[in-house]
């Protein structure tokens, strides 16, 4: 079976690197601050509540949409190929040049991006957080 394309591949597991040391920390540093604003939260803390809630449904809308986009595109390319390769066919061409198989040895490289597209927003906002909660205060 094929792999994904070492670039391709390297960039998902950074992502997936990067993510599984971010997450942990912002999420110790936000139940820090659940814990100390008690039952009596100042501003500052309700609005990191309720930041935590809706960037977390943005984020899952953003990676559902990123990854429906990304396999509509790899859907595409295989309706394109076969389209091509069915057109070389019926004109007596060489149908191998452009042969759906070869759509099909790129489904790593497509399951990756699409796992990639579906991550990235859940990255980012994990990777802004860290740098936002985790920043010395001066």
């Amino acid at each position: 079976m094929p792999h994904a394309h070492p670039d391709v591949q390297q960039h998902l597991t950074t992502q997936a690197i990067e993510l599984s040391m971010a997450a942990p920390q912002v999420v110790a540093q936000r139940l820090t601050r659940m814990a100390m604003a008690s039952i009596n939260p100042s501003q500052d803390h309700h609005d990191e509540f309720m930041l935590m809630g809706s960037e977390k449904l943005l984020a899952f809308q953003q990676s559902w949409m990123a990854m429906w986009d990304q396999a509509w595109r790899a859907q595409v390319a295989l309706a394109e190929s076969l389209a091509r390769g069915s057109l070389a066919l019926a004109s007596g061409g060489d149908a191998l040049n452009d042969h759906p198989a070869q759509v099909l040895m790129q489904m790593p490289d497509t399951a990756a991006r699409v796992l990639s597209a579906g991550l990235a927003p859940v990255h980012g906002q994990a990777m802004a957080n860290a740098r936002r909660l985790l920043a010395p205060t001066g």
